[in-house]
């Protein structure tokens, strides 16, 4: 696998030029005086009140997630490149899901399995032949970007149903600024603050065409419970718009309202932060309580606009996560900026007979998993762990997709010893609305806090960075 491509350091002795004052920095400072700039980072975080709730935990308390005070540097170029790779893929996906909820073109054509669509877990056919506001099914997307070498940046999956994530990339800047505001005038960094205008224009573009000039933007919460009600709160208040439940909304002649004292006031648009199956009981459980009856009606009489899409789940599952680049040359007749991950579909004899022969040097993963769960990497995992998997993938081969375990980037972060390289991958947000596609320069950066851990999830016990992009 050779050495790890480290961010500061590339592969030798040198300093990369986007981190020289950075470097300077961190060798003109005491492990003292960063321990206790990390303390204060942590009295902020919890005077915040910055959580994030563990399911299955077994006190399943609420946590900070660790924070990391070693910002980490992207250069302008690795951004605009970076970027417009992003906006690709989304355009392309947001085309994938009009066509498979609509004539099936790619699917006709044979370039991904119909079975792989219309049998999976995500797939919505109450959703087939509605009439999505612009056609626009992801407006709110988080594609997760790994790194492997100074050029080499791969996609490692596509978040397009409920991304979170963006709040703490709002408060890991706020609090690097607040903390060390001579760095940060050393450098010129691009802003992120302006995300949530930018998502709030995203949402408000997406109104029905009888909207009033300023919609009305509510953002639908699960509840209190919710491991990310944190930022279901921090956006509401950052919007200006109303956090509502479901048991706030009420539908009434295929139209959404919002119960206030002032009596019923139209909905319309919702950014949901609930999956499918809780949205509306009339449509999909009967026994959820966290949804509104009647929103699919209202959604399809095209009163109320929702973000993102019902059905959504379909494009960022982890199987047809591998056939994205030939989405975009479908669609788009371009070749992909972005790569994924070389991936194995375990549905296919051949690649299934392969990764049972390499299980102990490979990243098993669920098809419709997330936050972590249910994946094996082999080179951290015990033979019993190893022989599990392979259960699993021989009963049902399917569920599963494999990877090569990647050398992913390390980045200067500061642990209990010092300072010390940490794994970490970069989830940028991308907006997508009627008046076109914006990405916020940089992003969450997730890092693995154990020394050789390459799994970053918040779920799983990782931290996250601030992340700068040279202007």
């Amino acid at each position: 696998m050779g050495q790890t491509f480290d961010e500061m350091s590339g592969r030798g002795e040198a300093t990369r030029s986007a981190y020289e004052v950075v470097k300077a920095w961190l060798d003109g400072v005491t492990p003292e005086a960063l321990r206790t700039r990390s303390r204060e980072a942590e009295l902020l975080f919890r005077r915040i009140g910055i959580t994030f709730a563990v399911y299955g935990d077994a006190d399943a308390e609420e946590r900070l997630i660790p924070f990391d005070i070693v910002p980490r540097v992207l250069t302008g170029d690795e951004w605009t490149s970076m970027s417009r790779g992003l906006e690709q893929r989304v355009r392309a996906l947001n085309m994938f899901l009009a066509d498979v909820y609509g004539a099936g073109e790619i699917i006709r054509a044979g370039l991904v399995p119909g079975d792989l669509v219309y049998q999976n877990t995500y797939f919505r056919p109450e959703m087939v032949g509605i009439r999505v506001p612009h056609r626009i099914y992801t407006p709110v997307c988080g594609i997760d970007i790994v790194r492997v070498d100074a050029d080499a940046f791969y996609v490692l999956e596509d978040n397009l149903r409920t991304p979170s994530g963006v709040s703490y990339m709002l408060e890991n800047r706020e609090v690097t600024m607040r903390l060390f505001p001579d760095l940060f005038n050393e450098h010129v960094i691009q802003p992120v603050e302006q995300y949530p205008n930018e998502l709030l224009a995203t949402l408000q573009s997406l109104a029905p065409p009888t909207a009033p000039s300023e919609p009305t933007v509510v953002i639908l919460t699960p509840g209190q419970y919710n491991s990310a009600f944190y930022e279901h709160t921090f956006l509401a208040d950052r919007l200006g718009v109303e956090l509502v439940e479901g048991r706030d909304l009420f539908v009434r002649d295929d139209t959404v309202y919002m119960r206030t004292t002032e009596g019923p006031q139209r909905v319309d648009v919702i950014y949901r932060r609930l999956d499918d199956d809780f949205l509306d009981p009339l449509a999909f459980r009967p026994d959820s309580v966290l949804g509104v009856p009647g929103l699919l009606s209202a959604y399809r009489s095209g009163n109320v606009a929702v973000a993102n899409a019902m059905g959504t789940g379909i494009a960022d599952d982890k199987a047809v996560y591998t056939y994205v680049p030939e989405i975009v040359r479908f669609y788009l007749g371009e070749e992909p900026i972005l790569n994924n991950v070389p991936t194995w579909r375990c549905r296919e004899p051949d690649a299934l007979a392969h990764v049972l022969d390499h299980l102990p040097d490979l990243v098993v993963k669920t098809v419709s998993g997330s936050g972590g769960y249910g994946m094996l990497v082999g080179p951290a995992a015990s033979s019993a762990q190893i022989e599990e998997f392979r259960g699993k993938l021989k009963a049902d081969p399917d569920e599963f997709i494999a990877q090569p375990t990647l050398a992913l980037s390390t980045c200067p972060t500061f642990v209990d010893e010092g300072i010390a390289p940490r794994h970490v991958d970069l989830r940028p947000f991308v907006l997508y609305g009627s008046d076109g596609i914006r990405t916020v320069p940089g992003g969450l950066t997730r890092v693995a806090l154990e020394e050789g851990s390459l799994v970053v999830n918040s779920s799983q016990g990782g931290g996250t960075k601030d992340t700068w992009v040279l202007a």
